[in-house]
Order: C-alpha cells, then sequence, then structure tokens
C-alpha cells in the first residue's frame, strides 16, 4: 500500500482550499494501491487556512504563530493510519511543511526553496519509507 496525500488525490484540503490533482496518484488508488491522508487535516486545521513553513525546527505560519505542535499532532494521527494499512511508500505533495521532501520552503514566505523535509516526510523517513512527490 501507499500513503497518498490527498491533495493529490484532488481533495480540495490545501491552505488555499484548492487541490493539486495528480493523475499518477489518482490511478494508484483507483487501483487499490494506495490510501489518502492529509497530516494537516488531521491536525484539524481548517480548509482554507493561514499557510505555514517551516523554519529552523519549528512550523510559523504567515500571521507569525507557532504551529508546530498542532502540525506535530496530524503527523502522530497519519503516521499511525498509514502504518495500520501496511504502507511502506508514500506519494507526497512536494515542498508541503507536512509532505515536502527533498525541498522545502524556507518560512520567509518569499517562495525560496531550500533542502528539507517536511514533518509528515521525516517520520516516514525514519520509519525506512519509499517515499516521492508528484514531481518525482
Amino acid at each position: 500500500m501507499i500513503a497518498i496525500s490527498m491533495c493529490l488525490l484532488g481533495t480540495n484540503c490545501t491552505y488555499s482550499g484548492k487541490n493539486n490533482a495528480c493523475e499518477k496518484a489518482m490511478e494508484l488508488l483507483r487501483s487499490g494501491k494506495g490510501i489518502p491522508v492529509c497530516p494537516e487535516q488531521l491536525a484539524g486545521f481548517t480548509t482554507p487556512r493561514i499557510p505555514a513553513e517551516i523554519s529552523g525546527d519549528r512550523i510559523i505560519n504567515k500571521k507569525g504563530e507557532d504551529v508546530t505542535q498542532q502540525f506535530q499532532k496530524g503527523v502522530d494521527e497519519a503516521v499511525r493510519l498509514v502504518e495500520m494499512a501496511g504502507c511502506k511508500q508514500a506519494l507526497l505533495k512536494a515542498r508541503s511543511p507536512s509532505c515536502g521532501y527533498g525541498n522545502i520552503y524556507d518560512g520567509t514566505f518569499t517562495h525560496t526553496i531550500v533542502d528539507g523535509d517536511g514533518l509528515f516526510a521525516r517520520r516516514l523517513k525514519a520509519l525506512g519509507f519509499l517515499i516521492e512527490t508528484e514531481e518525482s
């Protein structure tokens, strides 16, 4: 089973209230090989919501509020879900503070990209998951 970011499946769950539909992700779900997951939805964030980026070891929203603890709660729930489903792979949304893998925004809200992983991607990586983004 493959954990798939819900926004890639056409679910309107991004911070802007939109989605990032990806045909490859939808094909995996239709074939029964994937399960949808969104750590930010599992954290209880609203849609739409204030954008957030990783700044150092914290996640800060555009209003300057530290939302790290809430993000962590969603990651914990998402990890529990994908482990129960037997997932060992993930197809995640690039650059997201939760799902970004390899590259994330730098926390300045200027669209500057730096090397790094979102919180969910970090946890999955530590658990030995094979991770890809819709861009890889």
